[in-house]
């Protein structure tokens, strides 16, 4: 073999290792970070929507059992927003704009919506306002959510689904709406 297929041989490997350890990068460049520019310890994107699993769910003061409980949300399937977290804890945003840390077992990732107005909130047939009304979605009610497309969202609660406007709910919209800098508690912002 001539030395310039060997020094090619030789080059290979190297080349090679380099290749891994650029692609290495982007993979870790795209990995999903928190507003400081961290990683998510979870992988997952923030801000993003997940529901309380029960009734009774302790808000605490920070990311541990040690932190003083500020309030306990009594509403089960209720949207909130992780808007920060740790292993253990998301950090979030809930309808009145308030702050809190839940553990990570209160949390599921089915979605809902939460008309959070006085008024109620008409579920269409279909993707436009001049939809047919299937029923209305009563002020503070929580139904399950299916998929949002074009300004609409498509709504269930037991076996009736229709659609509702997307800016009309509470828990599908894409930017973060409470600071993640914020410490935690009650307010707006």
């Amino acid at each position: 073999m001539s030395s310039k297929a060997d020094d090619r041989f030789k080059r290979a490997p190297r080349a090679l290792a380099l290749v891994a350890i650029v692609a290495t990068g982007l993979l870790v460049s795209a990995q999903a970070a928190m507003p400081d520019g961290r990683p998510t310890p979870t992988g997952l994107e923030v801000p993003r929507w997940v529901t309380l699993k029960s009734s009774q769910v302790r808000a605490r003061q920070g990311p541990g059992l040690d932190y003083r409980i500020l309030w306990e949300y009594r509403a089960a399937n209720l949207p909130v927003q992780v808007i920060a977290e740790t292993r253990e804890w998301r950090k979030i945003c809930d309808p009145d704009g308030s702050v809190a840390w839940i553990h990570r077992t209160v949390a599921s990732g089915r979605r809902s919506v939460f008309n959070r107005s006085d008024q109620e909130i008409p579920i269409r047939a279909g993707r436009s306002e001049t939809a047919s009304v299937r029923a209305r979605l009563s002020p503070h009610a929580i139904v399950s959510l299916d998929e949002c497309e074009d300004g609409w969202c498509r709504v269930r609660a037991r076996k009736l689904s229709g659609w509702v406007r997307q800016n009309a709910v509470f828990g599908t919209q894409d930017r973060a709406l409470c600071n993640a800098a914020r410490p935690a508690g009650p307010g707006r912002n």
